[in-house]
């Protein structure tokens, strides 16, 4: 029932996975501290109403945080990714496995579970969706890292994390020889909208 959890000025470098069990937080304070990044099991915070980073050393946020339908306050001054941004497109190869599982969901083969083994179902069932609208795809193990840039409240800009299931997936501006402006005018396009609304107030400065 822990409604209020303060753990500023820590030390913390990383955050437990199992602070998401905890359905009634409603504000989580995690400022002045040397976190690289955040989990993005906090998505299932579904109680949060304000969510303080401020001085730690982010550089960018995971996608799920726009499931946390309730965040009104998001703190991120002091962080890395305010000023400055990852791009890392380094990519391996998917295996053999993936490749199969990629074209059995892709295709929507069908797959009795009787004739399979336990494991292999499993693995299906582990398939993400690529988040590129014009792709379709799915992927599994090997999958790109990119930084995405969301229009939260009209002002700001926020990165996010993506993972694609390609590099043929990422924008022609993802590239590190890229403008930071070119970036987030290119990626955030087809969500400037997202979760607009919800977002009360972002602190960046």
């Amino acid at each position: 029932s822990l409604e209020f959890l303060y753990l500023g000025g820590n030390f913390i470098s990383a955050i437990p996975p199992e602070l998401a069990k905890l359905p009634s937080l409603r504000y989580l304070v995690l400022c002045d501290n040397k976190i690289q990044s955040i989990p993005p099991q906090l998505a299932q915070l579904h109680s949060l109403r304000s969510l303080s980073l401020h001085n730690n050393l982010l550089t960018y946020l995971p996608r799920e945080i726009l499931n946390l339908v309730h965040l009104e306050e998001l703190s991120l001054r002091g962080n890395p990714l305010v000023v400055r941004f990852v791009r890392d497109l380094t990519y391996n190869p998917p295996s053999l496995q993936e490749l199969a599982g990629r074209t059995v969901k892709t295709r929507n083969i069908p797959y009795p579970p009787s004739d399979l083994p336990e494991s292999l179902v499993r693995y299906l069932s582990l398939a993400s969706n690529c988040p590129n609208p014009k792709c379709g795809g799915v992927y599994f193990d090997s999958c790109v890292r990119q930084i995405k840039f969301v229009d939260f409240c009209g002002k700001y800009r926020l990165p996010l994390m993506h993972y694609l299931c390609s590099p043929e997936c990422s924008s022609p501006f993802s590239s590190a020889s890229q403008s930071s402006t070119s970036q987030s005018e290119s990626d955030s396009e087809d969500e400037a909208s997202v979760a607009a609304h919800r977002m009360q107030k972002v602190l960046l400065g």
